[in-house]
Parts: C-alpha cells; structure tokens; sequence
C-alpha cells in the first residue's frame, strides 16, 4: 500500500476563479450570510454557497438525492439540515402519499399528468426555483437532467441559480448521441459503424472545449425512413435505428433486414417527436459496460470505475454490477483513459456516465453514448469506491476541486482533511509514493424493482400499497419511494426500489442478492418484478457470467417464467380469502343496520357464500361455509378442505390449510394470503 501524504508540506494554490465566472451562482461568497457551510466552501477553495436545492424530481430519484446529501452534511457540518431540500409534487404525488415529499424541508404543488407538465417542463422548473428562493437545482435522472436548456436558463435568470450538474454547452457535445460519437471519433475512441462513420469535424468553442458544427451534426444525421435504409444497408443488418433525444429504452428500434424498415423508423420518430435519428450497426454477442466519471471546473476528471449492465430488457437496464470483471484489467482501463480524455475534451463537469460495447470474443470495446447525469445505479459505484456521487455533485458545483473532496482524498489515499493537489494522472513518478492507485473494494449486485406483470409482457401497472416488508442487513440494503398506505400513480416510473448486494466477490453478492429478494414481502394492488428476478439470478449463465445484453430478452421470448404458487395452493388461498371478506363485508352491513337502530335481514347472518373466480385461464365455483370464527369449509368437485383463517392487523390474512380429500390432495402449510 503506498504511503500517505499526509505529513507533505502543503502546496495548495487557491483555484482560479476568474476562468469559472460562468459557473458562479448568486449566492456567492462576497454575499452568502455567514455559517458553517459558508466557512467549509471558502477553506476549500469553493465560491458559491448552497444551502437551499430544489429538487426537480420525484420518486427514487428524490429520495436518494435528500438521503445522500443529509448523511454528508451530518458527517460534515453536524446538522443533517444544513442543506434544505424543496421539491416539485404533482396532485398525482400527493394523492399516493409519496415519501419524498414526507422527507423534504418544503414542497411546491405543481401541474399534474405527464411531465412535460411538471419535472421535465424547464420553464415550470426555473419558475419553482425562483419562486422559492433555492441557490441550486438538482434534476437528477430522466425529466429534464439531459437538456441544456436547464442550465442556460437557471444560468440567466435573476439570482443566477446553479445546475448541479454539467453546462448546457457539454450536454450538447456529449449528451447527445450524435455529438457525443463524433466527438469520440475526433479523440480516435474505437466506434461501431453508424451513419456518421468517419466525421471527425470539430471546433473549438467560446469556452475552449470542443464542439460539433452543425453541418458535420447534420451529415451524421438520416432525414427519412428511405434515407435510413440506404445508410444501413452500407454499414450492413442487423443494426439500430436511434433518437439521440430517446433513453429508457424509448426511441429505440432493433431491424434484422429492410422488411420493416420504415414501421420501426416511424415508431422511433413517434416515441422522440422531434428527435434527429441516426443509424448504428447491432453489436451481436456484446456486454453493456459503462464507466463513471466525476469532474470538477477546474479541467480535472477522474474514473471510478466502472459498472456492467448488460442485463436489459428492451434496452432498460434491469440488473446493474459493479465494478467490472468481464473485460481484461488492461482493456478496462483503456477504456477509462478514453471516458476521462472525452470529458476533459468538451469541459465535463460533475459526475457522468459513458457507456460502452464490449465483446469478450476479441476484448474489443466501442464508444455508445455518454449520459451528463446521474445514473439510476450509481449506489452501486459508491459502495465500492466509497464516494457519496450526490454529495460530491453538490461540493463540485459549490466550486471546489476535486482534490478539496474528502471523499475522492480518502480513494487516494491521502489525508482526508488535507489540501495539497493530488496527480490523479499519475504523471510524476513520485506520486506513487505519496498516493494510493484507487482500486474497488468487493463486488455488488443491484436490482430494480419495478411494479410490472412479467406474464403480461411486463405491462406497468399502478395503485396502492398494503405492506412493504424488507429487511436491510450488513451486506444488503436498499431504498423505495414508496411505503406503507403509499401507492403509484398512472404517471410515475415503474421503478419504486433499488436493492444493492454487496459481497467480497460476484459470487458473494449474488447470494446475498437472492437471499434478500426471497425475504421481501410486497403486498399492494400490483405485480411486481421479485419472483422473476429471483429466477434471473439463480440461472446458470448469470451465475457464470456469460450473458449478453440481448440474454434476458430471448429469455422472455422463450418464456421463460417466475416460480408461482402451486396451482392447489393459489386456489384454496383465493377461495379462503374471499369468503372471508364477503363474510367481514356482511357483518360491517349488520352492525351498520343496527347502529341505525334498524332490525338487519336475516340475509346478512348468512354462513355459506359461494365465490367465483379465475385463476390462470380457469374459472372456479367454490362453495364456502363458515364453521367457527376462524374456520371454514371448502366444496369444490365433489371434495371438501378445511381452512383455518385469521385476520392480521395489518390487513393480511394467516391461512392454516389442511389438503385432505380429493382432488386436492397436501399436507398442512401455514402460508400468508393477501
């Protein structure tokens, strides 16, 4: 391990601010008020003052954010307050009872339904932001984080509000997918064929980055469906038609040959109105690897490893790793070396993510896309790397170097407090004595949780939740944006919770992972995505790693299916449990009629109910009759059961099953219905 610098004489030169005006706020130094959090900024060469952040955001997204940036604080300032959190909520929001809106310091109601009305509406976001007063806007993931408007207009209003994120003029060189690989291409990073294979053109612009022109953006470009296929029948089938604008698996099309050609085009065009289109040849057995970068404003940027999500579903990432082990040391590093040159190249600041192909076949890798945000699994870069990516966002958009961050000293092994520069290149050859090569502690796995039917080709569905039960421990946590008596509403992401495994290796985390989503309780008005993940996790091509990102969809085509209860089981649990509701039901009625001080029909003291229902394609006629309080009797084909059922005060329901006569047939289970 190499020695700390620690006991180095200090040789800290205050950043230079004169070359950063752009990104100062209005809450800066010479007229923040004086507290603790004014005092940290400008001992660690800082300029603006953030204290106030509207979040820009709702869901998963918000609750991190709030979660990440108040252990900071604690740890930092002593008051896990110190930075105050205003979000954006929609009626939708507040109806489901959402948690972020419960964690936040203050909420601002805005306009409902899709969000291009809310969080993906920047002229909504810089109103909110003006209106409440906040010194910094964090958009998060999805919405608006990707569109450079945000930053240019929370840039030019009144109080000069800062993005926590990077400028509007990087968003454009590399946020978007056609600048992006062209810019690639000028840096000779390795890409796959597409329609812009061989433009190189770049300038150098006001800020002195690189940016693309117009008409090499142009060039690159496929105007028309007919224009399309000309460009991808010369790079050759199968390839990808994509919206530089799409994301989340939107704007995203697969074609095999030109049959089809112009449906998909059109489809891509109608999901992205409005986005330029492009042309990319399809990588066949490859891995989806990214690489997280983090830079500050003063031209430094560095690698935090990487992450390997190329289990996907139409493109949406559904199981994250990190770091990764697939691709050679060497050929990783590479690829490394390229994100950090593409960000250093167009002036990146903040954290981001490049992403690209890799097939283990050749060890070769191809530039795909850089996204300027956070990624949804970044928790996953955190616990290996040990920096709090929300925490450092808002340092750096404070104005502090990447050297000034305890965290990013503390992976370079040196003094935590210190502040002499660290060589993040390792360009003198001394720095190998005063600081460590950071390096990734163990592995994790992380899954999303998302409220979809798997046997219903994933439909996203909504509605409440009864119970979520899930049990953190030393190796596995997680979080939701949602609880208890909470729900979904028809315009939020499908995704409600992220768990994160960790283990000393792959193998580690994997148990761990399944352990964990086998001990999950979720009970609401929606399927969720647990059983299949289970399934996923447990093949033998996860567990030896051989997967592809086009492996889990020839999964589903192959229709491949959760472990679901035995079909006895699910029958005599759905009889039981609505008997007894209809039997709760009637006596509700019953007491009801008396408080009225109403005689109640006899009708209302029934004990038999007769209950229908389907189950897998099946109808079932079941006769129920109740013989006790707790117990009751099932008649269905000529057989009978008894079935023991007790309320619990969460609203579930404690079913004893005694499976003695045909046809069904079983021994004694005490199972949980809901």
């Amino acid at each position: 391990m190499a020695a700390s610098n620690s006991s180095a004489p200090s040789m800290e030169e205050k950043p230079d601010h004169s070359k950063v005006q752009h990104f100062i706020g209005g809450n800066d130094l010479s007229s923040a008020p004086a507290s603790r959090v004014a005092d940290f900024v400008r001992t660690r060469g800082g300029h603006t003052v953030i204290t106030k952040v509207l979040i820009a955001n709702n869901g998963i997204a918000a609750v991190k954010e709030i979660r990440s940036v108040r252990k900071w604080a604690y740890e930092t300032f002593g008051n896990e307050r110190a930075i105050e959190f205003t979000v954006m909520a929609t009626p939708e929001d507040l109806k489901v009872n959402a948690d972020y809106i419960r964690m936040a310091d203050q909420y601002v109601e805005v306009p409902g339904g899709t969000n291009n009305n809310n969080y993906a509406n920047v002229d909504v976001i810089v109103d909110v932001a003006e209106r409440t007063g906040v010194h910094a806007v964090w958009a998060g993931w999805g919405h608006a984080s990707e569109n450079p408007r945000l930053p240019e207009s929370l840039h030019a209003s009144k109080h000069k509000i800062v993005f926590i994120g990077p400028p509007g003029s990087a968003m454009r060189s590399l946020g978007d997918k056609i600048s992006s690989t062209i810019v690639a291409q000028h840096a000779a990073v390795p890409c796959m064929a597409w329609s812009g294979t061989g433009i190189e053109d770049t300038m150098v612009g006001e800020g002195g980055f690189l940016e693309v022109p117009q008409d090499a953006y142009d060039r690159a470009c496929v105007k028309s469906w007919e224009q399309g296929l000309e460009r991808a029948e010369t790079i050759g089938f199968p390839v990808m038609i994509k919206a530089s604008e799409g994301g989340g698996g939107k704007g995203i099309r697969k074609i095999e040959s030109k049959e089809g050609f112009q449906q998909a085009f059109n489809a891509v065009l109608g999901e992205v109105p409005g986005s330029p289109v492009f042309i990319m040849k399809l990588a066949g057995a490859a891995r989806h690897l990214e690489v997280q970068v983090l830079a500050d404003q003063y031209g430094n940027a560095i690698s935090l490893f990487g992450r390997d999500c190329s289990v996907q579903r139409r493109h949406q990432k559904i199981i994250e790793e990190a770091p990764v082990t697939i691709a050679k040391a060497d050929t990783f590093e590479k690829m490394e070396k390229a994100a950090v040159r593409l960000a250093k190249l167009v002036g990146y600041v903040s954290a981001g993510t490049t992403e690209f192909l890799y097939e283990a076949a050749t060890d070769s890798f191809y530039f795909l896309e850089l996204n300027p945000r956070l990624q949804v699994e970044h928790p996953t870069t955190e616990m290996v790397s040990g920096v709090n990516l929300p925490a450092a966002q808002i340092q750096i958009a404070m104005g502090l170097p990447l050297h000034r961050i305890r965290d990013i000293r503390t992976l370079y092994g040196v003094s935590p407090h210190g502040d002499n520069k660290i060589d993040f290149d390792f360009a003198d050859e001394a720095s190998s004595e005063l600081q460590r090569k950071p390096s990734p502690h163990g592995h994790v796995v992380a899954v999303r949780i998302t409220a979809e039917n798997p046997d219903a080709g994933f439909k996203p569905s909504s509605g409440t939740l009864q119970e979520l039960n899930f049990r953190s421990s030393t190796n596995v946590w997680g979080y939701f944006s949602v609880g208890t008596a909470g729900g979904l509403h028809e315009f939020a992401d499908s995704q409600f919770g992220h768990i994160f495994a960790y283990g000393s290796d792959r193998s580690e985390s994997r148990k761990n992972m399944v352990v964990a989503l086998k001990e999950l309780s979720i009970r609401g008005d929606f399927r969720t995505t647990v059983e299949y993940l289970i399934k996923l996790l447990e093949t033998e091509a996860f567990e030896s790693n051989t997967i592809t990102t086009g492996w889990l969809d020839n999964l589903i085509s192959s229709r491949l299916t959760a472990e679901r209860p035995d079909n006895t089981l699910a029958v005599v649990c759905g009889a039981a449990t609505k008997a007894h509701l209809l039997a709760e039901s009637c006596m509700a009625e019953f007491r009801l009629t008396l408080d009225k001080g109403q005689v109640p029909p006899k009708e209302l003291l029934k004990t038999a109910f007769t209950v229908d229902f389907i189950y897998e394609n099946v109808k079932y006629n079941v006769t129920a009759s109740r013989s006790s309080a707790t117990m009751w009797s099932l008649y269905l084909n000529g057989g009978k059961t008894s079935v023991g059922v007790r309320a619990l005060a969460d609203g579930g329901l404690l079913i004893l099953l005694d499976v003695v006569l045909m046809p069904f047939t079983g021994e004694k289970k005490l199972v949980l219905c809901a």
